[in-house]
């Protein structure tokens, strides 16, 4: 079957973002990424600041703030918890997508919640850490974060928000169509490889 979206799943500083966008204006189809918190924002009422937190801080797992967003059951409650809703939506939002239009589609679950699509290319981008150091620090700069320790929080943080919505180990190779070293390709090459499977 021809395939007419990509999902992009990244390791932090791999270059993954700048190479969905880059392989969407070469496609000449919709990127999304902060794009998904605009949608998100409007579907649920939260703010987009509270739906980065509410991923961002999803790793403290002994803080006030993590058993407000994560914690299903928070004194014996059984609505869904915010951190649920907003992915709830993040869910729905990413199906309808992917129904609608021919589009690329970075982070978010977005390779597990279309994981029964067979129109989907799910890509998993990765790279060293020196590689992803230089360009974390390139785009963000310097903060009092020693850079190893930037790069290990931030993927930590993904790793345990993917493995609680989706019961999975996130950046396992066997989930995705194609995995790439974005630091020893480059990433023209990286955008060239992808264009050209998902041409086919």
């Amino acid at each position: 079957m021809k395939k007419r979206v990509i999902t992009i799943s990244r390791e932090f500083g791999s270059g993954g973002h700048s190479i969905g966008k880059a392989v969407a204006e070469r496609l000449g189809i919709s990127f999304y990424d902060q794009e998904l918190l605009d949608k998100i924002a409007a579907e649920t009422g939260f703010s987009k600041e509270f739906i980065e937190e509410a991923a961002e801080y999803s790793t403290a797992k002994n803080s006030l703030l993590f058993n407000l967003v994560m914690n299903r059951s928070l004194h014996g409650r059984t609505e869904p918890s915010p951190a649920d809703t907003i992915y709830f939506a993040q869910a729905k939002i990413i199906k309808n997508l992917s129904e609608r239009e021919s589009c690329v589609i970075v982070g978010r679950c977005g390779d597990y919640i279309l994981r029964d699509n067979n129109d989907c290319l799910h890509i998993f981008i990765y790279s060293d850490t020196d590689d992803r150091a230089k360009r974390i620090l390139e785009r963000y700069g310097e903060n009092e974060k020693p850079i190893q320790k930037r790069i290990a929080d931030k993927d930590t943080r993904r790793k345990i928000y993917y493995s609680h919505y989706t019961d999975r180990p996130w950046g396992i190779p066997q989930y995705y169509d194609l995995c790439l070293n974005s630091g020893a390709l480059g990433e023209e090459v990286s955008v060239n490889i992808i264009t050209n499977v998902f041409k086919g």
